[in-house]
C-alpha cells in the first residue's frame, strides 16, 4: 500500500511539474515567438555519460569548495520520457520529460537548455527555477556529455578518465589551499572531510550521513562535505549536557572555537554557553579524540565542520547499566 501511494505521489508530483513548466512557457511573451519546441528523435536509443560540469570560467570547483561533480547518464526514450541512470538503484529509470520552447526542458526537477546536440555530443545549461519563474538567462553551468560508443570507438576511452580534474581545476584548488591555511576565516569546504576518531570507549563519534533519495534531495549528497556534522556523545561526563557549536580544524587537525549554533542573543546566557562549550572542547574532546584534517584533492587545508555534543553523567551511566 505504501509503495503505491509513494508511486502515485510520484506521478502527481512529475505531472504537476510538466503542467507548470509547459504553463509557464505558454504565458512567455517572447518565447511565443519560437512555436516549435526542441525533439531528440534524432538521437533516440542513444547513451549518453556525463564527462564535465563546469562554470563559464571552466573550473568544476567555486570558492567555498563546492564541486560540480559530472554524474548524469541519459538516453531519451520518446517525446515525453528519458531514461535517467539511478546511481543508487544500478540501473536506468524512466523519467517524464517535458519539452519547452527555446530548447528548455524539464526532467527530474531539473530545468535544462540545450545548447548543443549531435549523436556524439551533448551540452546543456542548467537553469533555475524559483517559485513560478524560470530564469532562461541561465546559471552559467554546463553539463557536457558524450555518447558511450563514441567515448569508446572514437576516442578509445573511458568516461572515468574523461571525469578527471582538469589541471586548471587543481590549481584553482591550491590558491584556496594556501588562502586557508593563512588564514583560517579563509577555510572551505574539504571534498574528503574532517575525520574525528575516538580514542577512549568513553567517547563516541558518528558523522551524519546524507540518504541519497530521489523525492528528499535528488541524490544530492553534496551536504555530506559543504557541512560537516558529527554527533558526539561523552559518557562518564562531569553532568548531563548537549552544545552545538562549530570548530574550524587546521591542516594540522587542531581544533579552534568557531561560535554556538544555538539561536540567542547577545547576553550572559550566550557568554555561558560559549564558556562551558569551549571548555568542553579544550578538555574531552581535545582528550579524546584524533583529527584528522580535511582535504581536497590531496591537499590538507582548514575547514570548518559543525559538533553536536551530548554529556552522560556517571549516575545516569549506572542508571542505563541496570
Amino acid at each position: 500500500m505504501k509503495i503505491l501511494l509513494l508511486k502515485n505521489f510520484v506521478l502527481l508530483f512529475s505531472v504537476c511539474a510538466i503542467l507548470a513548466f509547459a504553463g509557464c512557457d505558454y504565458n512567455n511573451p517572447r518565447l511565443k515567438k519560437n512555436k516549435k519546441p526542441i525533439s531528440f528523435k534524432s538521437i533516440e536509443g542513444i547513451t549518453y555519460t556525463e564527462v564535465w560540469r563546469y562554470q563559464q570560467n571552466g573550473l568544476s570547483f567555486n570558492e567555498y569548495g563546492y564541486h560540480l561533480n559530472p554524474d548524469w547518464r541519459l538516453r531519451f526514450v520518446s517525446d515525453d520520457s528519458v531514461a535517467l541512470f539511478s546511481p543508487v538503484k544500478k540501473a536506468f529509470l524512466n523519467f517524464p520529460l517535458a519539452l519547452g520552447f527555446d530548447s528548455v526542458i524539464n526532467t527530474n526537477r531539473s530545468y535544462l537548455k540545450m545548447r548543443r546536440m549531435s549523436k556524439d555530443s551533448l551540452v546543456f545549461e542548467l537553469l533555475a527555477a524559483r517559485n513560478d519563474t524560470l530564469n532562461t538567462v541561465g546559471e552559467k553551468i554546463y553539463m557536457k556529455f558524450y555518447a558511450d560508443n563514441y567515448i569508446k570507438n572514437s576516442l578509445h576511452t573511458t568516461a572515468a578518465v574523461l571525469q578527471r580534474y582538469k589541471k586548471r581545476d587543481t590549481l584553482f584548488v591550491k590558491e584556496l589551499v594556501a588562502k586557508a591555511n593563512a588564514d583560517m576565516k579563509d577555510a572551505f569546504a574539504a571534498q574528503e572531510p574532517v575525520q574525528l576518531i575516538s580514542k577512549s570507549p568513553i567517547l563516541t563519534v558518528v558523522k551524519e550521513k546524507t540518504v541519497a533519495d530521489w523525492l528528499l534531495n535528488n541524490y544530492n549528497t553534496s551536504a555530506d562535505y559543504m557541512d560537516p556534522e558529527y554527533d558526539i556523545v561523552i559518557n562518564k561526563a562531569y553532568g548531563d549536557f548537549y552544545y552545538s557549536f562549530s570548530v574550524f580544524v587546521d591542516k594540522d587537525g587542531k581544533m579552534y572555537y568557531d561560535k554556538p549554533l544555538v539561536p540567542f542573543p547577545d547576553g550572559k546566557y550566550r557568554d555561558n554557553y560559549i564558556r562551558i562549550s569551549k571548555a568542553i572542547m579544550n578538555t574531552y574532546l581535545k582528550l579524546y579524540l584524533k583529527e584528522n584534517p580535511g582535504q581536497t584533492l590531496g591537499m590538507k587545508h582548514a575547514s570548518l565542520i559543525s559538533l553536536h555534543v551530548k554529556g552522560v553523567s556517571k549516575a545516569n551511566n549506572r542508571i542505563a547499566a541496570r
